[in-house]
C-alpha cells in the first residue's frame, strides 16, 4: 500500500473509535452537556457568580442524591430496579445519629456499623429477589416499607448527633475541591471501576442484557444478582452517613426517602442508563443527579415556586425515559442495541 492509502486507512480508523466512543457514551455526554448548560445558567443568575461557597453547597446536595442514584444504576444493570435505596438512605442517617459520635475509636466503630447495616439490607433484598423469585420491584416495594419502620423505631422525632469533627472535614472544600466530590471520585475509583472490571461484575451486564442468554453461558447470576443489591445498599449507606455529617442529626422522614428514590431513578435515565438493564455507568448517574438538584436551583434563582419541584422532576423523568424508549421503537432485532 501507499503511504497515501495508508494515512486514509489510519485516519478512517481513528475517526471510526471516535464515533464508536461517541455513540457507546452518548448517555453519559449527554447528562455532561445538560448539566454543564443549566449549571453554568444558574451561576450567571447568581448576583455574586460561582463563589467557592456557592459551589461548596452545590456539591454537598448533589453528592447525596449521586451516591443514591450509584445505588440505584448497579441493580438496574442486572434489570432490576430498587425502590428501597430511599428508605436504606434514610434508615442509615437515622443510625448514624446515634451511634457516630463520642472519641475517634467509637466514631470509627460507629462508620463502620453503618455500612454494614447498609450492605446487610442489600443483601437481604438480592436473597429475597434471587431464592424468592419475585420481581425486584416487589421485593424492594417490601423491604423499604420494613427499613422505614426501623427508621422511625430509632428517630421518632428529628434529632441526634455526631462527631462534629469529622463532619466539619466532611463539608469543607480543599484546594477549592468540595470534599463530597472527593467522596464520589473515591467510590468510583474503588468500587465502581473495580466491580465493573470483576467477573460478577461483567455478569451484571449479561444478566441485563439477557438473563437466560446468560444462564444458557454458565454466567453466575445469583451471586451477580446479590452482589448487585449488596453494593447498592452499601452506597445508600454512603450516603446517609454524609446527610448525618451536613444536618448532625437524623430525621426519619417518609417524603424524603421518597424523593431521593424517586430522584435517583430520574438521574439513572438521564445519565443514559437502560431501565431494561445490560446499559449504563454510575458516571452518567453522577451526572444525572446533578442535573436534578440544578433544577431545583434554577427554579429558585428564577423565582418559580419551589413547590412546583416535583412537576418539573416528573417532566424531566417522563422526557428521558421517551427519549430512550424511541431507541427501542425503532429497533427491529434486540442485539442492536449492543452494537
Amino acid at each position: 500500500m501507499s503511504d497515501i492509502a495508508i494515512a486514509t486507512d489510519r485516519s478512517h480508523r481513528r475517526w471510526q473509535s471516535i464515533t464508536y466512543f461517541i455513540s457507546a457514551q452518548r448517555g453519559i455526554l449527554l447528562a455532561i452537556a445538560i448539566f454543564a448548560v443549566m449549571f453554568g445558567l444558574y451561576g450567571w443568575k447568581q448576583e455574586v457568580g460561582l463563589t467557592s461557597n456557592i459551589i461548596n453547597t452545590a456539591a454537598n446536595k448533589g453528592a447525596l442524591l449521586a451516591l443514591v442514584a450509584m445505588a440505584q444504576t448497579i441493580p438496574v444493570l442486572t434489570g432490576g430496579l430498587d425502590l428501597s435505596v430511599g428508605m436504606i438512605f434514610l434508615l442509615t442517617n437515622c443510625l448514624a445519629s446515634v451511634i457516630v459520635n463520642g472519641d475517634p475509636l467509637m466514631t470509627s466503630i460507629g462508620v463502620i456499623g453503618v455500612l454494614l447495616v447498609g450492605l446487610l439490607c442489600g443483601i437481604l433484598n438480592g436473597v429475597i429477589v434471587v431464592y424468592g423469585r419475585l420481581q425486584p420491584i416487589i421485593v424492594t416495594l417490601a423491604t423499604s416499607a420494613i427499613y422505614f419502620g426501623f427508621a422511625v423505631v430509632l428517630r421518632p422525632q428529628p434529632g441526634g448527633s455526631v462527631n462534629f469533627q469529622l463532619a466539619d472535614i466532611m463539608t469543607r472544600s480543599y484546594f477549592s475541591i468540595p470534599v463530597s466530590l472527593m467522596v464520589l471520585v473515591g467510590v468510583v475509583l474503588f468500587i465502581w471501576i473495580p466491580y465493573k472490571r470483576s467477573i460478577l461484575g461483567r455478569a451484571a451486564f449479561a444478566i441485563g442484557s439477557s438473563e437466560q442468554a446468560a444462564y444458557m453461558s454458565g454466567v453466575p447470576i445469583a451471586p451477580a444478582k446479590i452482589l448487585a443489591y449488596a453494593l447498592s445498599g452499601l452506597l445508600s449507606s454512603i450516603a446517609g452517613l454524609m446527610l448525618t455529617f451536613l444536618t448532625y442529626s437524623g430525621a426519619a422522614k417518609v417524603q424524603i426517602g421518597n424523593d431521593y428514590t424517586l430522584n435517583s431513578i430520574a438521574a439513572v435515565v438521564i445519565g443514559g442508563t437502560s431501565l431494561f438493564g445490560g446499559v449504563g455507568s454510575v458516571i452518567g448517574s453522577i451526572f444525572g443527579a446533578f442535573v436534578m438538584r440544578t433544577v431545583g436551583d434554577l427554579l429558585i434563582v428564577f423565582d418559580i415556586n419551589p413547590v412546583l419541584q416535583p412537576l418539573f422532576v416528573g417532566m424531566v423523568l417522563l422526557l428521558a425515559v421517551s427519549i430512550g424508549s424511541l431507541r427501542l421503537l425503532r429497533i427491529k432485532n434486540k442485539v442492536d442495541l449492543y452494537r
